[in-house]
This record gives C-alpha cells, structure tokens and sequence, in this order.
C-alpha cells in the first residue's frame, strides 16, 4: 500500500539529510560536517534541509533535531534500564521522522547500539547511509559486523587500522583521517586562558578529565580528586592547580553534580571547572584522562598524561573474557605498543596516579620519550594526503564529499519505488 500523497518525497524540495550523533565527541563532529556540506552545496548553488539527533552544537549549525542527544546517551545496565521507556520513544521518533521525510542520504556518526537499528530501517527504505567513526567492532562484538556488511553503504574510519580491518570483511571502508588532527591549536594563550577561567598563569596546571558522561565522572572523579589531595600534600612548596573541563553536552543539573562532588572530595586541592577540554590539555604540564575520545584529544595536543578507567567488577569480568585488543588507551593501540601509562580498575588508584604524574612532572627521559612518541601518533592520524600541505579535504570534508556523492547518485526511479512501497 502507498504511503500518504503528505508523505511523500517531493521532487521540487531541496533534498534532506539525516545526520545522527548521540555523544559529545560525535555531536561535536556533526556540527562541523553539517558546515562542509553547507559550503559544498552553497558552492554549487544547492542548498539541503538537516534533522536528526545531536545536541547544541548541531542545533547551532541548523539541524533540526527531532530527538535530543542527551535523551538517548546513557550507559550502564541499571541506566539504560530506567531509562528505557524513554529510548524506546526517542528512537521510534526518529524512525517515524524518517518514514515521513524520505532523506536523500543519511549520516550515522558511532553510537551503534541505536544506529544500527536505525541503519536496518534507512536500508529498508531505500537510502544509503554512511557510518562515520566506527564501532569498536575490532576490539570486541565481532559478530556485529554482519549488520555493517548488510545495512552501511560506507564506512569512514577515523583510525588508520580500522581500514584494513574492515576491508578483509568485504567492506567499503576508507580512513578519511581523525577530525581532531586537522583542527588548529586552541588560540587563547596561558594568560588569556588562565584570566577566562581565574585561574594563576603562574601555577601548575594538571588536567583531569573524568569523562563526557555523568555515570562516568561518578566513577572516575573521586578518585582524580583523591590524586589532586595526595599530589598538593606531597608537594607544599609547589603551586597546583587542577583544571576539570565539563563536557558541553551536561545539562545544568549535571554540572552541579560535579561541583558538588569537588566541594566534597577536593579538600585543599585547587580545582577549578573550565570549558574548553583542548586548551586544558594544551597548557597543563600533564593530564589524568579517562580512557574515551578524550585520550585522543590529549595525544594530539602533545602534553603528557595517564589513562584511567574503571568499570562495575561484572562489566570488567566481561570484558577481559571478549575483548580482544592488547591496550585499552587509544595512542597505545594506534602506536602499535605502550606509549602512555594505562591505570584500569584496581590499578586505578590515587597512589598510582600520583606516582606517574610525578614520574611526567619534571622535564627528564620519561616526560621528553611520551612527548617524542605522542608527535608520531599525531603524523598517523592524518592520511598520506596531509590537510597541512593542502593536498586533501580533511577528514570532515571527505565524509561530506562521500555524502554528497551518494545522495546525487541515488536513483530517482528506486526513490519512487521505495515511496510507494
């Protein structure tokens, strides 16, 4: 039976584009490709509408957003149980979205347990969706790459071991280069930076960088802030400060969370909430990282750091039995070997960080050897064609390329066809 004569693509309407993120990092991406495909489009006098799900910044860039990020990015068993009923409609809202306005291509940036799903329905209906960021299928849940073999059209992989990988399966996959090796230093100098955020140019600074997500900064938090007490008691003469960026896609409530939980575990540590994760890690001596995005971002800015996770102890149980990769960190993995220090679970203690931090702090062997092997994890980040020498697009800029060539490319006689269907 045929969809409603509303509900059908019309041929006379700028095409559409759905374009999907539902975590800090990927939303942050999303914003940014939603700008390529603009000028690209701008460029040859088209123009295209954008819907989806992401956050601020993808708002901000003129995505309509039929469900908000926030809504659907929890993690953990018991979170993800409470909020189901939630999920649930979130994600029947966008497949409804999608039913009703028939985008010409879609753009799904990591988040595979709901986007899967929602390739499987775009796929269903006829339009081709570009799977941007993988999964971490190399690392554990294997078997899900037959839904990448059935359901994406391409795959663009933003670490350069990924290509290969996905290429043995049968998948059109392509390392367009990580997004955060082509963006420029943060511009604010230590001063600007210390006087936007009151903090003194002339201190130590240490970066700690519990994670994105609430449930993740309860994990991780108490215990940097142990490492904070331990590391100012241990060394009165020296002035610290600890720099704590809050993720922009924490909502109000979120970030008293986390101001209530310095206030009670920071003792004499001088901790200060900041806004930009870059230039923390930037013009901090070192950093205390959670394992995530967040250890890439701290690579490329060169500086550096510790890796710190820890999980429930069923979760861990779990995971040492399938996952399947010799580093959690992701320089580590990228490297090929143990380029950073990772503390994970019952390693993940104030002492140990401590220990290390102090082992980075003063200029020597340690701190200048991460430094060196830091720089070549940032050359390995950008294809062969660097954006530096201007010989290619840069990673955002080739996932817009490769949409704009499957949305011009899609059959007009296949669109009719899925419409009717």
């Amino acid at each position: 039976m045929g969809q409603p004569a509303e509900k059908r693509a019309n041929p006379f309407m700028p095409p559409t584009i759905f374009i999907s993120a539902g975590e800090a990092s990927g939303e942050h991406y999303g914003a940014l490709l939603v700008e390529a495909l603009r000028a690209r489009l701008s460029a040859s006098g088209q123009t295209a509408g954008f819907f989806g799900m992401g956050g601020p910044r993808m708002q901000a860039a003129g995505v309509e957003l039929e469900v908000r990020a926030e809504e659907m990015a929890v993690m953990g068993i018991t979170e993800v149980v409470r909020h189901l009923p939630s999920i649930y409609r979130g994600f029947h809202r966008l497949k409804q979205a999608i039913r009703e306005r028939r985008p010409s291509v879609a753009v799904l940036i990591d988040f595979p347990d709901i986007h899967f799903k929602l390739a499987k329905e775009l796929h269903r209906l006829g339009i081709p969706v570009v799977f941007f960021v993988s999964p971490q299928l190399w690392a554990w849940k294997k078997h899900r790459i037959k839904l990448v073999q059935k359901y994406v059209r391409r795959m663009l992989v933003i670490f350069p071991f990924e290509e290969p990988f996905y290429r043995r399966r049968g998948v059109e996959a392509e390392f367009v280069g990580h997004p955060l090796a082509e963006l420029p230093l943060p511009a604010a100098s230590r001063e600007q930076f210390a006087q936007e955020n009151s903090l003194d140019p002339t201190a130590t600074w240490i970066a700690l960088l519990p994670g994105s997500r609430a449930k993740e900064i309860r994990a991780n938090l108490p215990e940097m802030l142990a490492a904070a007490r331990e590391l100012a008691g241990r060394a009165p003469r020296t002035r610290f400060e600890f720099l704590l960026p809050l993720a922009p896609t924490l909502n109000p409530g979120q970030q008293d969370g986390v101001q209530l939980l310095v206030n009670k575990l920071g003792g004499a540590a001088r901790v200060r909430t900041v806004s930009d994760a870059r230039a923390a890690l930037m013009h901090a001596r070192a950093s205390v990282v959670a394992s995530g995005t967040a250890t890439v971002e701290a690579a490329l800015m060169g500086n550096p750091f510790v890796v710190v996770y820890r999980v429930s102890p069923l979760t861990y149980a779990i995971a040492r039995r399938v996952v399947t990769v010799p580093h959690v960190a992701m320089a580590n993995l990228i490297a090929g070997k143990r380029v950073v220090t990772e503390l994970i679970q019952r390693d993940f203690t104030a002492r140990n960080i401590v220990a290390e931090l102090e082992r980075l702090l003063p200029d020597g062997v340690p701190r200048q050897s991460m430094m060196k092997e830091l720089a070549r994890v940032q050359g390995l980040l950008i294809p062969g064609k660097s954006v530096e020498n201007g010989a290619g697009p840069g990673a955002i800029g080739r996932v817009a390329e490769v949409t704009l060539e499957l949305m011009h490319a899609r059959s007009p006689t296949r669109i009719e066809e899925v419409v009717q269907s």
